[in-house]
């Protein structure tokens, strides 16, 4: 029997890692956990998604960030890298630190095969320790079908939307979504 011991890292040591890294980690509560890859149709999709939201978001109070940013969360010791994020204000800075923040109001994560399941469980469990978190679109790549949850007085409300003609209302950021846009030059087989 072969047994191996796999090396935990402190938290600032995976930073030091990230930084020079050429290619993104989670830290995972001391196991740093390469990305995978994204294929055409995620770029696409993550890119349509944050220029819809760039332009209508203009001139207002919200700010969507692209995944290069890095999300911590602490109750989890976790930091992670959402496909996109918006931000009431400011975004809030972990311990002063320019790549790790703490307070998104909308998360967005284009699934993948390998992840989508993470996405859906564990991940959402960790951002809804978020305070200030209070919607999540869970956007598949091979069909036009996204996942909604927003956050209720009694809990979580999950609706779907299906199709290309339909928008999604998104209440953090009063604001439509429509589906056309999310897949604007994505092909689907």
């Amino acid at each position: 029997m072969i047994s191996t011991i796999s090396r935990r890292y402190s938290l600032d040591e995976y930073r030091a890692i990230e930084e020079k890294a050429e290619e993104r980690s989670e830290y995972r509560d001391g196991e740093i956990v390469p990305m995978p890859g994204g294929t055409l149709k995620h770029s696409r999709i993550g890119r349509n998604i944050l220029t819809y939201f760039t332009s209508v978001l203009r001139d207002t109070q919200f700010e969507p960030i692209n995944s290069d940013l890095r999300l911590w969360i602490p109750e989890y010791q976790r930091g992670v890298y959402p496909d996109v994020m918006i931000f009431n204000g400011e975004p809030q800075l972990n311990a002063n630190r320019f790549d790790e923040v703490l307070n998104p109001t909308l998360i967005v994560e284009v699934l993948s095969p390998s992840t989508a399941d993470y996405d859906r469980q564990n991940k959402f469990r960790m951002y809804r320790s978020i305070e200030s978190f209070s919607e999540y679109l869970l956007v598949e790549q091979d069909e036009p079908f996204v996942e909604r949850y927003s956050k209720q007085a009694q809990g979580w409300l999950l609706s779907d939307f299906s199709g290309l003609e339909l928008s999604i209302s998104l209440d953090s950021i009063s604001i439509e979504l429509p589906m056309a846009e999310i897949y604007r030059g994505v092909v689907f087989e």
